[in-house]
């Protein structure tokens, strides 16, 4: 499976255990929602500064989207 989807799956994952829908976290992370749902469908590469807003807003480290 390609990165960009093994991440984005991890993101959806974690997002929805954390009860967030695409908007919130959008809201939280200071990105766009379309963008959100573009990374959870493995469909964009993502830079680091984004990948740490995500983590951040779902109180998380980057290394748990690997895991």
């Amino acid at each position: 499976m390609d990165i960009r989807l093994r991440f984005g799956v991890k993101v959806a994952e974690m997002r929805k255990i954390k009860g967030l829908s695409q908007e919130a976290l959008a809201i939280k992370s200071n990105v766009d929602r379309s963008y959100i749902s573009r990374i959870e469908l493995g469909q964009t590469s993502i830079s680091l500064v984004v990948m740490e807003r995500i983590a951040i807003a779902m109180d998380a480290k980057i290394a748990d989207f690997f895991n």
